[in-house]
């Protein structure tokens, strides 16, 4: 496979190009005081001396760069003739540099004798015309093995237009590969991929992301590099930089975690809470004598939709062996009354913090106006208990206007109430301090409106959604059907 290139390919290969020496024309010696030939010799000497210091530190130099170089060096004369050999090469090849340098080409010792006259050919054409060229050749090493290697050829100018010679870097042809397929991985990643990547600098800021993650976090690729997390993220940054602190200092973790967090208003955008699937990978120089971190590699997939979906299967199983349990409960009381309380106790676990009903003085089709309610049961509203039956009678509850039991009554529905962050909305409603988050359902049995049943949250739950409101309607069929059961036992 042959390709010439004009311009440097994404590798590790590199060039150094040195002009050959020209030394000056010799300088005429300094007598030295007093006119003496030993003087002037002794200047002269030391003359010399500096002008050759330079020469041996620029061998020296050149010497300690080929040798350090990560990748096989040699080079030719015009003539053909080896005159540089790196360690790099004797690694490969097996062939020391005092092996190498001075040898006619590489035919007979290096490369086969069916492949020296492609090889010569190629060095003569590199030699020829202007720019690298790459090939890929099957060189011989000390030991009589073959070694396939990819080449760059480079002609090296001399004095005039003709040619010096030529320059040869070479490397193992899958190491090559390596460096490409982690070269392709790379831009991958960073185009189109499918999941979201982030490199993330030791001072936990991005530095590098690709679309699907600029995406995600709602910004532009650009827009977010250097800025902290806490700019993007309102909510699960603690998390996600306590992740990234961990990798910096222990490695990345042995499996992918979820990480619930969300993200800040960006452009009029709602704030919207999100579950990333997260796997982290600690990057470290290669070449580092020591591993020194670099940052991490930070890729996460939104898997929000299948969380969700998750944790509402797993909602409605157990609520599902709630109701269950309950109705085995609830076979074995003889007091009707004393079963309404016994749904309530286990529905709560789970759902809610507490449970009151209030009953209708007299059960109604259509509920006279105003509704007076009469409080029947309600849980204890310091520390949890069972739920006590009082039964219907006493004064009706000091309700006011507009109250989420008065209107699930009225309505023979469902009314879900969220507090407006005042000290007085629980205490105005008649619930217990702390309550921000209501449910209050319709009690119905034979066509006949019985009460309502009200579930409250405190604000370390969640507010009541639709689920929640088809959850306490079933449990208010089974709460009514007790209670008409204990009217008629009256």
């Amino acid at each position: 496979m042959t390709r010439r290139a004009g311009h440097a390919d994404a590798s590790s290969w590199g060039y150094l190009v040195t002009a050959p020496h020209r030394p000056g024309p010799a300088r005429p010696a300094i007598p030295a005081p007093g006119g003496g030939e030993a003087g002037g010799s002794a200047a002269s000497a030391s003359e010399r001396a500096s002008e050759r210091a330079p020469d041996s530190d620029d061998s020296g130099l050149l010497a300690a760069l080929l040798d350090g170089m990560d990748t096989a060096l040699c080079a030719f004369g015009a003539d053909g003739t080896v005159t540089h050999w790196n360690r790099e090469a004797e690694r490969i090849l097996g062939w020391t540099a005092a092996e190498a340098v001075g040898r006619q080409g590489l035919a007979g010792w290096a490369v086969r004798p069916a492949d020296a006259a492609e090889v010569a050919a190629r060095l003569d054409e590199a030699m020829a015309a202007p720019g690298r060229h790459v090939h890929e050749f099957a060189l011989l090493t000390k030991d009589g093995g073959r070694v396939l290697v990819r080449t760059q050829l480079s002609a090296l100018p001399g004095a005039g237009e003709r040619p010096a010679g030529v320059y040869c870097a070479f490397s193992e042809v899958h190491t090559q590969i390596d460096l490409e397929r982690s070269i392709a991985l790379s831009e991958a990643l960073f185009g189109d991929a499918s999941w979201g990547v982030v490199l993330v600098d030791a001072d936990l800021r991005p530095a590098l992301a690709n679309a699907h993650a600029a995406r995600a976090l709602r910004t532009g690729r650009t827009a977010l590099l250097g800025r902290p997390l806490g700019e993007l993220l309102e909510q699960g940054v603690e998390e996600v930089e306590g992740a990234l602190q961990h990798v910096l200092a222990a490695g990345a973790p042995p499996a992918p975690t979820d990480l619930w967090v969300t993200l800040r208003d960006q452009g009029g955008a709602p704030p919207e809470r999100r579950c990333w699937r997260s796997g982290f990978l600690r990057l470290a120089s290669p070449l580092a004598e020591e591993p020194v971190p670099l940052g991490v590699a930070w890729l996460f997939l939104d898997v929000t939709a299948a969380r969700l979906t998750e944790q509402d299967s797993a909602r409605l199983r157990f609520r599902a062996s709630q109701l269950h349990r309950a109705g085995r409960a609830v076979a074995e009381c003889e007091d009707p009354m004393e079963a309404a309380s016994l749904y309530l106790d286990f529905a709560l676990a789970g759902f809610a913090d507490h449970a009151l009903i209030d009953l209708l003085p007299e059960p109604r089709a259509t509920p006279d106006s105003p509704v007076r309610l009469v409080r029947a049961t309600a849980t204890p509203a310091g520390t949890p208990g069972p739920c006590p039956a009082t039964g219907r009678g006493g004064l009706p509850v000091p309700y006011p206007d507009g109250h989420p039991a008065l209107q699930a009554v009225e309505r023979c529905g469902s009314v879900r109430a969220a507090s407006d962050c005042t000290e007085t909305w629980a205490a105005a409603r008649k619930w217990p301090e702390g309550t921000v988050h209501a449910l209050a359902t319709a009690l119905r049995s034979r066509g006949r409106t019985l009460g309502a049943v009200t579930f409250l949250r405190g604000p370390s739950r969640r507010p009541f959604d639709r689920s929640d409101a088809t959850y306490a309607e079933d449990i208010a069929c089974r709460v009514a059907a007790s209670i008409d059961l204990a009217d008629e036992a009256r």
